[in-house]
C-alpha cells in the first residue's frame, strides 16, 4: 500500500475519532442496526472525550449514507473537531472483528492499513469471441469481490465471428473472415486493457470466460500485462452459478497471490538484514522512519507495534509503503522495514 495516500490525514490537527464499522449482511433491519451500532460508538467517544461537532459530523456521515450492499464489506472512517470526516473508505474486515472506536492523538489506522495490503487489486477479463466484460475488482479473504468498475469492451470487427460448417471454397474464405474478426475484437479488448491497467494498476490481471476467447486474448497481451496474467477456469457471467464458481476462484486466486507476497517480502527483508538494507523491531524502524530512510514498512498481520500510529504517520509523510508479512516470521516486536539507505544501528 502507497501510504502517500494517508498524507492529507496526517497533515490534520488532531485528535483524531477513528470509528471502524464491521461487515455485516445486509437486512430488513439493517438501519435500525446501524443507529444502535453507532450509538454504543458515539457513547465510547464521549467517554474518551469526544466533542460534539466531531461526533455529529461522524453520526451525520454514517447514518445519511446508503448503507445496503455496502454493508457486507465495512467501512473505517477518521474525522477530527475542526475539519470533520477526512477519511472513509471501504474497510474488508475479517469476520466477527466487530466495530471499534477511538480517540487518540493519531488515528488508529494499523487495522485499515493491514487489511489494505491483504486485499488484492484484480482486472477480472471475462472473454468471448465477440468481446470482453471487465471488472476492477478488490479481493480479500472472506469476503465477495468489491467491485470497483465494470464494462462491456465489444469488438469493432463488423464481420460475423462465427465459423461456418463446410468444405466449400465459399465457406473457406466465410471462416477466415470469421477468424480475422475474431482476432480484431481481441486487440480492441487488449488495447483497451491497456488502458484500464494504466489506471487502476492492478496487481493481477485474470482471464476468465470462454477457452478459445482467453487464449487469444492471453497470446495478445503486451509484457507488462502478461507478466500479470492468472487464468481462472471456473465459472464465469452467464447466470448465479456461474458467477459464483468464479468468485470462487477469484477468492482462491487472491489468498494465493497474498501469501506469495507475503512470503517474498520475509524473504527480501531476510536478504535486507544481512546487508544493512533492513531492520527490525520498534525502536530501529522508528529511527529509520524519522531519518526518511523507510521504503516499505512491514507490519505483521495479526500483531500491533508499540509506535505503530507513529511509524505510519512518519511513514506516510516521507512517501514509504507498507506491507505485510505472515505471523510468525520473526519480526522483533512485530514490525520491521526494508529501507532506501543504511542507516547506523
Amino acid at each position: 500500500m502507497d501510504l502517500t495516500r494517508l498524507r492529507s490525514v496526517y497533515e490534520s490537527e488532531g485528535p483524531f475519532a477513528t470509528v471502524y464499522l464491521e461487515g455485516r449482511s445486509p437486512s430488513e433491519e439493517s438501519a435500525d442496526q446501524l443507529r444502535l451500532r453507532w450509538r454504543g460508538l458515539r457513547e465510547g467517544l464521549a467517554g474518551a472525550g469526544a466533542g460534539d461537532e466531531v461526533l455529529d459530523a461522524l453520526e451525520a456521515y454514517v447514518l445519511d449514507a446508503e448503507y445496503g450492499e455496502e454493508q457486507a464489506n465495512g467501512r473505517v472512517l477518521v474525522a477530527t473537531e475542526n475539519e470533520g470526516v477526512l477519511l472513509a473508505e471501504p474497510w474488508d474486515a475479517a469476520l466477527g472483528a466487530g466495530d471499534a472506536q477511538y480517540w487518540t492523538r493519531l488515528p488508529e489506522l494499523g487495522a485499515y492499513v493491514r487489511e489494505e495490503c491483504r486485499s488484492v487489486r484484480m482486472l477480472v477479463v471475462i472473454a468471448d469471441e465477440q468481446g470482453a466484460v471487465v471488472r476492477q475488482e478488490v479481493l480479500a479473504q472472506q469476503h465477495h469481490p468489491r467491485e470497483l468498475g465494470s464494462e462491456t469492451v465489444e469488438g469493432g470487427a463488423e464481420t460475423d465471428t462465427h465459423k461456418p460448417r463446410g468444405a466449400a471454397l465459399a465457406h473457406k474464405q466465410l471462416q477466415r473472415r470469421a477468424e480475422q474478426a475474431v482476432e480484431h475484437n481481441v486487440e480492441d479488448i487488449v488495447e483497451r486493457l491497456r488502458t484500464i491497467e494504466a489506471e487502476f494498476r492492478p496487481r493481477l490481471l485474470v482471464l476468465a470466460g470462454e477457452t478459445q476467447a482467453r487464449s487469444m486474448v492471453r497470446e495478445k497481451l503486451p509484457e507488462r500485462l502478461a507478466e500479470l496474467h492468472v487464468d481462472a477456469d471456473r465459472g464465469g457471467n452467464q447466470d448465479e452459478a456461474a458467477e459464483q464458481a468464479l468468485n470462487e476462484q477469484l477468492r482462491e486466486i487472491a489468498e494465493k497471490e497474498s501469501s506469495r507476497n507475503a512470503q517474498e517480502r520475509a524473504e527480501q527483508l531476510n536478504a535486507g538484514l544481512a546487508h544493512g538494507q533492513a531492520v527490525h523491531g520498534d525502536h530501529p524502524v522508528a529511527r529509520a522512519a524519522e531519518m526518511g530512510a523507510v521504503d516499505t514498512l512491514l507490519l505483521e498481520y495479526g500483531t500491533g507495534t508499540e509506535r505503530e500510529a507513529f511509524l505510519l504517520k512518519t511513514c506516510a509523510e516521507t512517501s514509504a509503503r507498507a506491507d505485510l508479512v505472515e505471523s510468525g516470521t520473526g519480526l522483533a516486536e512485530g514490525v520491521g522495514a526494508l529501507l532506501r539507505f543504511p542507516v547506523d544501528n
